[in-house]
Parts: structure tokens; C-alpha cells; sequence
């Protein structure tokens, strides 16, 4: 089952298209390849109502956010934890809430915030992120960096994941340098390198660009960069795009053939008494052997298979739109009718391996029988059908449906 529903050429890749001026096939020329400056007049709306001043502000000093929440750093070096940190008071049992008091003075002395996981605290950026990470097939995360005047938060450096920069408020400048390593995975960090970041980093910069209010920057991984805050307070949003990429197909490949393997008696035989596995000479033979085994398996893994096998990895890189428990509750004994819709974001398909049809999704498993997995199939894409008041009851309190209207619900498409 296609995990997204019809939708029309003015609401598809709705995310992606505040962020860059490329078309999906135009945007795949350069992706992962080369960093691209796009200039606000380029796009259709500024990101006033993503994150503002005030909204930073609210975050620090009214949310009660812990660690790791936020982090504080300064001339490429992160403060600990209990140097912005404090108890929460009278009642609550917590050590480690943001001090505003102490994040003034840091922030006065020339400090850059790290606000991070704002996927997940702010809603405006969580529906944003949601969006895009449909639009691109990556899952996304989104941190914000204020930075105080003429201050610099982090030396040249590269990320192990493309970054989208989108530039909220003040200037800051930003000098791209070509990657000492190309196409960097989450094992290979910036500070294994860091004499040759440093090296690179002392020529003239690949593109050296101000990003001003509504701009953005695309940023590979692997690619250095750095950036300074010019004039006032700087803010800018990083959405980090964690990409597929063909090292996961591999893992899956070599899975799936390694479950084939041990399906196999003769291949969960025990090596000999005595063996040493230790020596090349001693175990070479039996190596030779799982080698053969192992080839045929790979041979006979198609990418049916391998999508099967990385969906559940799919569902649990982002979670499904936000969905209210009590009003959802409350809501339940009520006539559902025709208000019921699936929940956004739930990547969501039915799959008829076993004894009954299941309905496996970012809110989890629900066992259906026949008739109910076609009624519900039809639902999922976007088909108007009579549920019935029971099967609706069960995939609201499920958490696969969610009611139109109910304040709290998350919007957006059910991919």
C-alpha cells in the first residue's frame, strides 16, 4: 500500500518548497554534490512564523527545557551542562533545568545557544519538519543557533548529515570549504580530521556568502563550514536531513542474506573441537564454505525484501503529527462518522503475512480481520468509506486515527 494519499500538484513538497527554489528533479542534480545560497526574494515566504526572538526566549526561560535541550558553546568549545543549569525548585525533582540567569550572562559574554530537538518542542518547527522529511524520504531534525554579535560558535567543521540553514534574524556570515572526506557516515566525525580541516580551512573558501533574514544555505555533509555573527544577534535554524544512503541497502542486503544462511542446517553446524578461530590456516576452509553460502543468499535477496526490511527503520525515523490523548478520549464514545481521518505523518501500511491482515505504523500494530483491512486500506487512501462507530473507536484510541477539528491534532499528509 502506497503510504501516501493523492494529493494535488499545489500541495505536494510543501516543506521543500519554503526552503530552496529547485524542483525535486532539479534539487537531485546537486544533492549531496554541491552547497547552494538561495536569497529570500527567491523564495515564497519568510520563516517569521517558524521561530522568533521572543520564541527563543520563551523556550529558555518559561518551558522548564532540560538537557540536552540546549547546549553552550564558544570558540568551537561546548560549556558542560552545570554551567547553564539548575534544580527546578519546591516539587520537582530535577537537577538539570535551563537557568536563565546564568544563560544571560553567558549569552552577554559572547556564548552561541544551541537549541536543539526544536523538532519536537515547537510547534511550528515540528509541523515544518514533518512536512519536509515527506517531501525529501529523510528524516529530519532541527536545532537553532543564536549567536551574539561578531561571535563565532564552532570552528570550521563538517556534519555526517546535509543541513538546510535557514537564516531567521541578523546577519551571519558563512565561509564553505570542500570535504576532506567525502560523503562522511555517523562513525567517521569531524574530530578524527581535525589537522586537515584545519589545513583546508586556512585557503580561500569555496563560496563565502551573508545569510540575511529568509535566505538559506544547503550544506552536504562532509562539507567544512564555519560562521560568524555580523551586527546584532544572529539566529538561524539548522534542519538536519539524516539521508539514506547506499550503505543502508547494504546492511540490509547482507541481513537478509545472513537470516538465509542460518536458515540453512549445515550452516548452524558447530566448528570442531579444538578449533582456533584465531588462526587463518584453521578456520579457512569453513570460511570458504559460509563465503559460497553467503553469495547465493545475497543473489537471491531482491529489493522487495530489502524495503521490507528497512520500513520499520523508516517508521522510527520520524514520529507520526502530535495527537491529544485526553481530548481524544473524551471524544470517543461520540459519533465519529465522517470526522475521522488518519493521522498525518503515520507512514502507515496493512501487510497479510501471517494469520490476519495487520496494520503496522508509526503508532504501532493493530490486527484487523479481511473485511475491516479492505475498509480501512480504502480509508488510508484518502477514499471517503463508512467505518462504522467500532472500527473508528479502535483506530482513534489506537492513535492511527485522529478527529477533525479536535484542538491539539496534528494536520498535514499521512506519509
Amino acid at each position: 500500500m502506497n503510504d501516501t494519499p493523492g494529493t494535488g500538484a499545489s500541495t505536494r513538497c510543501t516543506g521543500l518548497r519554503r526552503i530552496t527554489d529547485l524542483d525535486p528533479d532539479q534539487l537531485a542534480q546537486i544533492w549531496g554534490r554541491e552547497p547552494r545560497h538561495v536569497p529570500a526574494a527567491a523564495l515564497p515566504t519568510p520563516f517569521a512564523d517558524l521561530l522568533g526572538t521572543d520564541d527563543v526566549d520563551d523556550l529558555l526561560s518559561r518551558r522548564g527545557l532540560r538537557t540536552p535541550f540546549l547546549r553552550v558553546a564558544r570558540d568551537g568549545r561546548t560549556l558542560p551542562d552545570a554551567d547553564f543549569t539548575r534544580g527546578g525548585g519546591v516539587g520537582a525533582a530535577i537537577s538539570d533545568q535551563l537557568d536563565d540567569t546564568a544563560l544571560l550572562r553567558l549569552f552577554a559574554e559572547g556564548h552561541t545557544l544551541v537549541l536543539q530537538g526544536l523538532h519536537r518542542t515547537h510547534p511550528p518547527l515540528l509541523d515544518f519538519s514533518q512536512q519536509l522529511a515527506a517531501d525529501l524520504g529523510h528524516p529530519v531534525q532541527v536545532n537553532a543557533y543564536v549567536t551574539p554579535a561578531q561571535s563565532t560558535g564552532f570552528s570550521a567543521h563538517y556534519d555526517v548529515h546535509d543541513v538546510f540553514v535557514l537564516q531567521i534574524a541578523g546577519e551571519k556570515q558563512w565561509r564553505l570549504y570542500p570535504p576532506v572526506l567525502t560523503h562522511p557516515l555517523r562513525d567517521q566525525p569531524w574530530q578524527e580530521r581535525a589537522e586537515a580541516i584545519a589545513d583546508v580551512a586556512s585557503d580561500r573558501p569555496h563560496l563565502e556568502v551573508t545569510l540575511r533574514p529568509g535566505d538559506t544555505l544547503y550544506v552536504p555533509r562532509g562539507w567544512l563550514h564555519a560562521a560568524t555573527a555580523l551586527g546584532g544577534v544572529s539566529t538561524h535554524v539548522t534542519v538536519g536531513v539524516h539521508v539514506w544512503h547506499r550503505g543502508h541497502l547494504a546492511e540490509a542486503l547482507l541481513d537478509q542474506a545472513r537470516r538465509e544462511v542460518l536458515a540453512r542446517a549445515e550452516q548452524r553446524t558447530s566448528l570442531p573441537p579444538g578449533v582456533d578461530v584465531g588462526d587463518a590456516d584453521a578456520i579457512g576452509e569453513e570460511v570458504e564454505q559460509v563465503r559460497t553460502a553467503l553469495l547465493d543468499a545475497l543473489a537471491d535477496v531482491d529489493a522487495h525484501r530489502v524495503a521490507r526490511a528497512l520500513a520499520a527503520r523508516h517508521r522510527a525515523g520520524q514520529r507520526p503529527a502530535p495527537v491529544p490523548p485526553v481530548a481524544s478520549v473524551a471524544a470517543a464514545d461520540e459519533a465519529l462518522g465522517e470526522r475521522l481521518r488518519p493521522r498525518p505523518h503515520l507512514a502507515a501500511r496493512i501487510e497479510h503475512s501471517g494469520d490476519a491482515p495487520l496494520l503496522i505504523s508509526r503508532a504501532g500494530r493493530l490486527r484487523l480481520d479481511e473485511e475491516e483491512a479492505r475498509i480501512v486500506g480504502r480509508w488510508l487512501d484518502g477514499e471517503s468509506v463508512d467505518l462504522g462507530d467500532a472500527l473508528a473507536r479502535r483506530l482513534l484510541l489506537a492513535g492511527v486515527g485522529t478527529l477533525r477539528g479536535l484542538p491539539g491534532a496534528g494536520l498535514g499528509s499521512i506519509s
